[in-house]
């Protein structure tokens, strides 16, 4: 799987390509700066890209920026935000075409290897991994809005752990309820977001994008 890795702090970067090197990932490129990320995404068309939001030239909202327009050249590009921060906008426009092979880590709370190496190949096959903090702070307003606010209580919790990647029986387990109840939540939340009936794991991501997106 070649992968793309743009983080502008030396330790940091030479960090992940070596993680990632361990764990039999390619890299396709190792980046310090937005024009060199967008450059590596357009030539090199990698498995997956891990973007930091604040790069070179300016700072703020550079790497994310050039992720959404590499996206925009190459639909379903998978991409992997691994920030310290939450970019709101740009984050939700990412979302937005609902291709999926999104994801959005924040860099202290990725805790070990296994963690993170699970979120780069689920987000390298099309899946959809967000932090719950991320998620909460994205939920500030999609919570409020239509048809997320036909979802239960319970069904809203459900649909958070998919949105962090968990499976049923994982959220099963996180909730203390059979994978069964997981399963007839789940239908529901299909339901209610008008989704129609189809592959399970598609749905499952077009849920959490409908979700986040608001």
């Amino acid at each position: 799987m070649r992968v793309v890795v743009a983080e502008d702090l030396f330790l940091l970067r030479n960090g992940l390509v070596r993680l990632l090197e361990a764990h039999g990932f390619e890299l396709a490129a190792a980046v310090g700066d937005a024009p060199a990320l967008l450059q590596a995404l357009l030539h090199d068309r990698p498995d997956v890209a891990i973007v930091d939001v604040r790069l070179p030239p300016t700072f703020t909202d550079d790497g994310l920026r050039a992720a959404i327009e590499a996206r925009r050249a190459v639909p379903g590009l998978p991409v992997l935000v691994l920030s310290q921060y939450v970019e709101q906008l740009y984050a939700r426009e990412l979302l937005a075409d609902k291709g999926g092979g999104v994801g959005y880590l924040l860099k202290d709370r990725v805790f070990n290897d296994d963690q993170f190496v699970e979120a780069i190949r689920t987000v390298a096959t099309g899946g959809t991994v967000m932090d719950s903090e991320v998620v909460t702070k994205l939920l500030g307003r999609a919570a409020r809005q239509e048809p997320l606010a036909r979802l239960s209580a319970r069904e809203r919790e459900v649909l958070e752990l998919m949105a962090e990647g968990r499976s049923n029986s994982a959220i099963a387990q996180r909730l203390f309820v059979t994978e069964k109840a997981v399963s007839k939540h789940s239908t529901s939340i299909f339901a209610k977001l008008d989704l129609a009936p189809s592959d399970d794991d598609n749905r499952r991501v077009l849920a959490v994008l409908a979700y986040l997106n608001g």
